[in-house]
């Protein structure tokens, strides 16, 4: 089986894939300071609890020093197996058409491949993680860039940390949209705002490209407000893993 790592800023997914079909996954949290030694370990145990055998390995990251421990865990714990690391340089087939190549994230890339191979473009794939990302695919699978706004957990971290009397609350849909209190009144701003918000975005994206074919939702954030997303036209939580099994592909 193929083993796909996502190494992001706040979570690392982990998936297995059995040719096109995804066989386990994993959710665990990104540590940069974890070392090589802790990270196979890591990976081995959670691979030895559902008993897994892998024959190959592909990963991104968007976290310097993780990346830097992986490659190191890969190394020496997985030397005998092929492994890909997206980075400049690993052939993806994606075109990036922005003004400076070298700052996309490797998510970003492996989303608009798999974006594009599932759903054809033009096409947005809005991913709820530490940062809510638009990435925008052309009609001929191209990266076109996006936009970046402040993630769901990030803001209302701030939010508890700067006002005196707010406070962190569960992240659910509100029996309202006008709360009576405060703990619905900030899920109200949470569950509508971000919405709203990633509906004018897509709006006005969509506005650009012409008709779009496709909105996916993807990232751990993503079931908190999708719901109430009407853009959104797919939800696939593990359309990076996606891409990087389909880039382990082109490379091996």
């Amino acid at each position: 089986m193929l083993l796909c790592i996502d190494i992001g800023n706040t979570n690392t997914v982990l998936a297995t894939f059995d040719g096109d079909r995804l066989v386990h996954s994993w959710r665990i949290k990104t540590d940069a300071r974890s070392t090589a030694d802790e990270l196979g370990l890591m990976f081995r145990g959670l691979l030895a609890g559902d008993a897994v055998e892998i024959t190959g390995v592909a990963a991104c990251s968007t976290v310097p020093a993780a990346l830097r421990s992986l490659r190191t865990m890969l190394d020496r714990y997985y030397a005998d197996l092929p492994s890909v690391i997206v980075e400049p340089g690993v052939r993806t087939g994606v075109q990036l058409a922005i003004d400076n190549p070298k700052e996309v994230g490797a998510d970003r890339v492996v989303n608009t491949l798999a974006a594009y191979t599932l759903y054809g473009g033009p096409s947005i794939v809005v991913d709820f993680g530490t940062t809510t990302n638009f990435d925008v695919i052309s009609g001929r699978g191209e990266f076109l860039g996006g936009a970046f706004a402040p993630g769901i957990e990030i803001s209302f971290d701030a939010l508890a940390a700067r006002a005196a009397q707010l406070r962190k609350v569960e992240a659910t849909r509100p029996r309202s949209v006008i709360g009576k209190n405060t703990v619905e009144c900030l899920q109200s701003g949470l569950y509508f705002g971000f919405a709203g918000q990633v509906d004018r975005i897509v709006e006005r994206m969509s506005e650009e490209l012409g008709e779009v074919k496709a909105v996916i939702a993807t990232g751990g954030l993503a079931s908190l407000v999708v719901g109430e997303c009407r853009t959104i036209t797919h939800q696939e939580p593990m359309i990076t893993l996606i891409g990087l099994r389909m880039v382990y592909d082109r490379n091996t």
